[in-house]
């Protein structure tokens, strides 16, 4: 029986590289894919030898093709606004499993309301929002949530340093930030309107310590969260200095050593009417945390371990949250902290 074959979209990016050359160190068949054909073949020469196919956005019949040769398909090619339906369609239509990196909350609804039934009917898996922003929130409120009943409020809270965005980060920020549908989760219903942003105090615990926010941010969260943690209130926030440094905007062509230098604590505080609880990780570059996670979910999935049934999932849904925080942490990517039964 031949090794599953797991397909990489956008995979000349700098996420689809890590994505890329971490399956390959894995010995896993891979496929390159993307829009530059001189791009994808001078990557398959840096990692020996891979399969390469060809294929655009605009392009369906290419795409449908290369959900026809792979297994998993590992989609990180932003924005997702633009870049997300093409592609997660072909993969339903082609039979293949899929993992992507949207962070954005409109392309994640859209796979909830959109390809469930599809993704049922093609016995597949697809696994939407596995990146470090939305995913990262998400897998933390899921293990912190554990066991709690009677939850009013989840919140979910980044604290970055020294990000550096590639050209589709940028480009996902700016349509993020502009848009005045946002979807927010308030009194245990989704709801979706313009939102004045306000400044918040985010009680990060010691070394990092309170800071102040802007919330909410328009991050996956709201979409995901309530599927799988019953709660009142879903909600994002992001350190306010994380867009105060100039650089973040202005270094899209800053070299891979330099991107790897960002720095992170992501929080999740789950509360209840006696109180709650709170878990974190903090670690070092956020984009090889949100590679190593798209590849530990599209490695089970290939490998037969990813949910029973068919269909479309959020991160904490598709993989038990915990026990998967903690093999990411095994990894290297971050310290973790998690209370009582949930860092079992």
């Amino acid at each position: 029986m031949s090794s599953p074959h797991i397909a990489v979209y956008g995979a000349t990016g700098h996420t689809g590289r890590l994505v890329s050359a971490e399956l390959r160190a894995r010995g896993r068949e891979i496929i390159l894919s993307g829009r530059d054909a001189g791009a994808l073949k001078a990557l398959s020469d840096e990692l020996g030898g891979a399969r390469v196919h060809h294929a655009t956005i605009d392009d369906p019949a290419a795409l449908r093709e290369l959900a026809g040769q792979a297994d998993v398909l590992i989609h990180c090619a932003g924005p997702f606004t633009h870049t997300g339906r093409p592609v997660a369609t072909a993969a339903a239509e082609g039979g293949c499993h899929y993992v992507d990196h949207a962070l954005e909350q409109h392309h994640t609804k859209w796979m909830f309301d959109t390809l469930q039934e599809p993704a049922r009917q093609a016995g597949i898996t697809m696994v939407t929002a596995m990146s470090f922003y939305g995913g990262t929130g998400d897998l933390l409120a899921g293990a912190v949530a554990e066991g709690l009943t009677g939850i009013d409020r989840v919140i979910t809270a980044y604290s970055v340093s020294d990000w550096r965005l590639t050209t589709g980060a940028k480009q996902t920020a700016e349509l993020l930030f502009a848009d005045t549908r946002r979807i927010t989760y308030t009194d245990g219903e989704q709801h979706v309107g313009y939102v004045e942003p306000r400044n918040a105090v985010f009680p990060f615990p010691p070394p990092l310590g309170p800071r102040t926010m802007i919330a909410p941010v328009p991050f996956s969260e709201v979409v995901t969260v309530p599927r799988h943690v019953r709660t009142r209130h879903v909600e994002a926030q992001l350190t306010a200095h994380t867009f105060e440094d100039e650089q973040a905007f202005t270094s899209e062509h800053v070299d891979a050593a330099t991107r790897a230098g960002s720095r992170f604590t992501v929080a999740a505080q789950v509360i209840t009417a006696d109180g709650g609880r709170a878990g974190q990780v903090s670690g070092q570059d956020l984009w090889r945390l949100s590679a190593l996670a798209s590849v530990e979910a599209a490695v089970r999935i290939a490998d037969g371990h990813g949910p029973e049934r068919p269909g479309v999932y959020g991160p904490a849904e598709a993989i038990a949250p915990g026990p998967f925080l903690r093999d990411l942490e095994r990894l290297g990517l971050f310290t973790l902290t998690l209370p009582g039964k949930a860092e079992a």
